[in-house]
């Protein structure tokens, strides 16, 4: 009896201990989590203060999709026995310089993807990888400060293809106005002088003119999550039909020290392409009449692209 009486003791006592042990364990981690808090406050509080000097600021950060599958036998589908692949990455860079007196910010984008689909019972279909995504984005503003918010200003950009007809076309805006930075990382340009110089083997369709350039660019880190939208317009004084106007938003969450997930998705509008587009596929024998800009669906231009995304 007296063993079984010592023995309840000490195991009372043992969980007793680790009790106590476990509760002060709990403790301890409160107070080093608010540590924590205070620490990465400061952090925030000097990177801040870094941030708000003078002098170049460089970063970029992108995203990056890829899937590929293989089937055998699989009878559900059309095709039972085939192999597709997708793989696509965007990236976003910028060079910002920002003084007293003025600013030169300069940014590039680049969004590119290739698709494959291989139906191994076809001996004729095409199993090469294509090119389906094929964005390439550069742009230069350089301002004259005439107050904090307030900037005479010059703008170039240049928007094409890289991995198809290059150049074919491309677009060059070179004009001058001025600039609005309302808050912080939001820059608003409106440059009533503007030339839009077009390159392209289609004169007959692409056509440069003078017209009014609007450019509206917002990019921002808050410690894990990184966006950049950017709004590129022209207007021309020509003719509504030389018009056009590309609207590019990127996210990315950072999960684990540089990777993350990152979403980017796209709009734009251009009736020149889409006359482009109707004019190479026309057929004669079709009885429809030629496509025109009078007559030319220009529905709107979209993508999305979601998966792995890494900041640099």
């Amino acid at each position: 009896m007296k063993k079984l009486l010592l023995l309840f003791c000490l195991l009372f006592g043992f969980i007793n201990i680790n009790a106590q042990t476990l509760e002060e364990l709990k403790a301890t981690l409160a107070v080093q989590k608010d540590s924590l808090k205070a620490a990465q406050s400061r952090v925030d509080d000097t990177q801040s203060k870094i941030d708000a000097f003078p002098g170049w600021k460089k970063g970029a950060f992108g995203t990056i999709g890829a899937s590929i599958s293989n089937y055998n036998n699989w009878y559900a589908q059309k095709t039972p026995n085939n192999r597709a692949g997708n793989i696509g990455f965007t990236m976003n860079a910028f060079a910002n310089l920002d003084t007293d007196a003025f600013f030169w910010r300069n940014s590039g984008f680049l969004n590119l993807s290739w698709v494959k689909f291989d139906d191994k019972d076809d001996p004729n279909d095409n199993t090469q990888w294509r090119e389906a995504n094929d964005v390439f984005n550069i742009s230069s503003l350089y301002g004259m400060k005439l107050s904090n918010s307030f900037a005479l200003s010059g703008l170039g950009e240049y928007r094409t293809t890289i991995l198809n007809n290059f150049n074919n076309p491309g677009y060059l805006d070179i004009g001058v106005g001025a600039t609005w930075t309302p808050i912080k990382d939001l820059v608003v340009v409106v440059h009533p002088i503007n030339y839009n110089l077009v390159f392209s083997r289609y004169d007959a369709i692409f056509q440069s003119s003078f017209g009014t350039k609007i450019l509206i660019d917002y990019t921002r880190q808050i410690k894990d999550i990184s966006f950049k939208t950017n709004l590129s317009m022209f207007q021309s004084y020509k003719s509504s039909d030389l018009s056009n106007w590309t609207w590019n938003n990127s996210f990315g969450y950072t999960l684990w020290k540089m990777v993350g997930v990152g979403f980017d998705f796209g709009l734009r509008s251009n009736k020149q392409e889409a006359l482009k587009y109707f004019v190479d596929n026309y057929d004669a024998m079709s009885g429809n009449p030629a496509p025109t800009f009078d007559n030319v669906d220009n529905k709107l231009q979209t993508y999305w692209r979601i998966g792995l995304s890494y900041k640099f």
